[in-house]
């Protein structure tokens, strides 16, 4: 799929689909490796959540500090802790979560890849570009998909912001404003200083998923760290991506007191504006010079219903595309795009 060829359906959509998936089929077995990911344990609860569409058939942690007591707590409890070889030999296995730090998911990811699994993987992917393209390019000989654990992809509001700026709703994208942040605590700021690019490589990279996904690759990245506190972390930073009649200004602050509440998503084209406000809350403020589908000329705010899993939504379609009902709809080149563009907006690559 292209670029602008996204997903029609939406979110509930594809809770429809998956509900009518599991009444024809039998469970997917899938299993997790790694617990060490922020995102690790809403992911597997996401999973067993669904427990019409997926069954999980273990847990391997390689870090062994935690394998003790990983699968004695929620969302884990009850799981049947596995070493790698054991997970990936599962007969029937089709999918595997990679939720492991980002220093080693990527070439998690690969293995499982080359044991003929497909792969949710979370982001931002890996340290290093060569890594992740070889991985994702490897995906497509083998006709495997890789989902990338990017959850705004799913959400309502992004949904029908993708299918406003893909129907010509907002005309002309002349501009895009994002914010990501949030205030960091000790362990946060120890966790992101020690990423070379970090908080905008480590969260604001949910965002820049949104901007490619809409617009493409950039032409050029232009980063700025502006650091507030005296470690070294890069704890307050700024990305300007540049298209040829566009900008997209995505800050990342780590330092914000109210950087939940502050999220926000704003794209601004030549016949409307489209402005989600929290990132998360599903809350609109959608602007039109004309009506467009069922929305009025004008302004309008209006709040859509957001699944209470942050994450259902990604193993619901993950589902479909295993059973062979649909293909997801972002590829390697968006992703190796992304990854590439992250990398830049984080100050880390430079073609200088």
């Amino acid at each position: 799929m292209t670029r602008r060829h996204f997903l029609a359906a939406s979110a509930s959509a594809i809770a429809v689909n998956a509900s009518v998936a599991a009444e024809d089929n039998k469970r997917l077995f899938i299993g997790q490796i790694g617990s060490g990911h922020a995102h690790a344990a809403g992911k597997m609860a996401a999973i067993r959540s669904l427990p019409d569409l997926w069954q999980v058939v273990g847990l391997v942690e390689p870090e062994s500090s935690l394998q003790s007591t990983v699968t004695k707590k929620a969302p884990y409890d009850g799981l049947t802790l596995m070493t790698e070889e054991q997970l990936l030999a599962t007969p029937d296995l089709k999918a595997v979560a990679v939720e492991t730090r980002v220093e080693s998911s990527c070439a998690t990811a690969l293995r499982c890849l080359q044991a003929g699994k497909h792969v949710h993987l979370d982001k931002p992917g890996s340290l290093d570009h060569a890594e992740f393209k070889a991985m994702r390019l490897e995906a497509e000989k083998r006709i495997l998909t890789v989902q990338m654990g990017y959850m705004l992809r799913y959400n309502p509001a992004f949904t029908l912001l993708i299918q406003a700026v893909n129907e010509g709703w907002l005309g002309e994208i002349t501009e895009i404003d994002a914010a990501m942040g949030k205030l960091a605590n000790e362990a946060t700021r120890k966790e992101i200083g020690a990423l070379p690019g970090g908080g905008m490589f480590e969260l604001a990279c949910h965002v820049m998923d949104i901007v490619l996904t809409l617009m493409g690759k950039p032409e050029s990245v232009h980063p700025f760290s502006t650091p507030h506190g005296s470690d070294g972390v890069k704890d307050n930073q700024m990305a300007v991506l540049q298209y040829p009649k566009a900008t997209a200004v995505i800050r990342c602050n780590h330092t914000d007191p109210f950087g939940g509440p502050r999220r926000r998503f704003n794209v601004t084209g030549t016949e409307g504006t489209f402005e989600i406000l929290p990132l998360e809350s599903g809350k609109v403020n959608l602007s039109l010079t004309q009506a467009r589908g069922s929305y009025k000329k004008g302004s309008q705010s209006f709040q859509l219903e957001v699944p209470k899993g942050r994450y259902d939504l990604e193993f619901m379609d993950l589902a479909q595309v295993v059973r062979g009902e649909k293909k997801l709809a972002w590829d390697a080149a968006h992703d190796i795009a992304l990854h590439e563009t992250v990398l830049r907006a984080s100050g880390v690559w430079s073609d200088a």
